[in-house]
This record gives structure tokens, sequence and C-alpha cells, in this order.
């Protein structure tokens, strides 16, 4: 595919690809487990299309802020977030750079994105700083496979992967990320993906309390 017809992929159909690849129901029962963890001021990075909308309680959330820099998805989480009775603003923003204030959030929602931010490292700094002492991170992410020919498979295939999935990593482990951000990773899941995903490699789920300065 030529280099034009890839750029035009990866703006106009490539995040839809994905957006329909995470509805699937090996996500939304993930979805259905870790989102209602969230309570109090929350901020979701990665917002997207809205996917975890449904799951939210919103009976201890009081206030969510999704931050994508994808505009185009972000407008079609408004209109889902219509139907919701919580407060919701949008923020056109990457992970790297959130524009809101030191210890805003009691709790910060990550799910699918660590593998797609370019700089995950930056974007869990910037997490840590928007949270409160004490606040959590609930994550849910795929990522690294156990040793072995799936790792193998998923670390080769991982730049044409990004090419055709909107620039998402296969390899990367989201445990060792968040803890080595200073998180106290706590209530770690890691199970496998079932055989369609398998390429995914594991599903990575917990929450994740931020450490004192």
């Amino acid at each position: 595919m030529c280099r034009s017809c890839l750029s035009w992929y990866g703006r106009r159909l490539a995040p839809y690809v994905v957006n329909a690849g995470c509805s699937a129901n090996a996500f939304s029962r993930m979805r259905q487990r870790m989102v209602p963890l969230a309570k109090g001021v929350v901020v979701e990075v990665g917002f997207g299309s809205g996917l975890n909308l449904p799951y939210y309680d919103t009976a201890k959330v009081r206030r969510l802020v999704g931050v994508d820099p994808d505009g185009a998805m972000l407008a079609l989480a408004k209109r889902q977030g219509h139907a919701l009775p919580l407060e919701l603003e949008c923020l056109q923003a990457c992970g790297e750079s959130i524009p809101l204030a030191d210890g805003f959030a009691d709790t910060v929602v990550v799910a699918y994105a660590f593998c797609t931010i370019p700089h995950p490292g930056a974007a869990l700094a910037e997490i840590r700083r928007i949270l409160k002492p004490g606040g959590r991170l609930i994550f849910l992410e795929h990522g690294q496979a156990n040793a072995g020919w799936r790792r193998r498979l998923q670390d080769r295939s991982n730049r044409l992967w990004g090419v055709l999935a909107g620039g998402c990593n296969l390899n990367r482990n989201p445990f060792q990320l968040v803890a080595s951000a200073r998180f106290d990773v706590r209530d770690a899941l890691q199970e496998k993906f079932p055989p369609v995903f398998w390429l995914l490699g594991s599903h990575y789920a917990g929450a994740a309390i931020r450490q004192p300065d």
C-alpha cells in the first residue's frame, strides 16, 4: 500500500476499525468488571467514542472528563453522553499533555489506550500529576503474551499491526508501565483472550494507587 493511502487509512478509517474491534464481547466483559470501580471526579484518558460510558456507576461518579486527541471520536462520545445523568466534559488533547490542574481527579480510567499512546511513560506522569494523593488509576489493556511463540509473533508483527490498528502496540506490558510510574498496582488481573483475539496476547487489568511524592 502506498504511503499516501496508509496516511489516509490511518486518519480516516483506522479509528473506526479499532472502535469496532474494541466493542467486541471480550472487551465489554472487562469494561463491565473494571469501569464501575471509578468514583468521584473521574478523568478517562483515551476516551475515544465513549465505549466505557454505559459501564460507569452514575451514583458514584460526580463528574467525568473524557480526554482524547481525536475530535471525531469525541463528537460520537458527546452524543452518547447526553443520555447519562452525570456531568460530562470532553477535552481534545493527548495523554502526554492533559490540560487539567494538579490533583484534579479522584480516579483516572484508561481502557485499551496504553497500547496506542506514543509515549506511555509521559502519559502516566501526567496521570499521576492530575490525580489526588491516594487517587486511583483503573486500567484495562491488552498486551504482551506469556513467553513463547505467541510473544515472538507479537514482536515480529508489531510494526505492521501498528499501521493497521491506528498505532496500537501488541507487545507492551501494562503492569510494568504502571508500576514504573510509581503506582502501587493492586487487584491485578491477567488472563488470556479468547482464540479469535489470540494475537492480542493477554488481558491486563487492575487498580493502582498513586504513591506519595
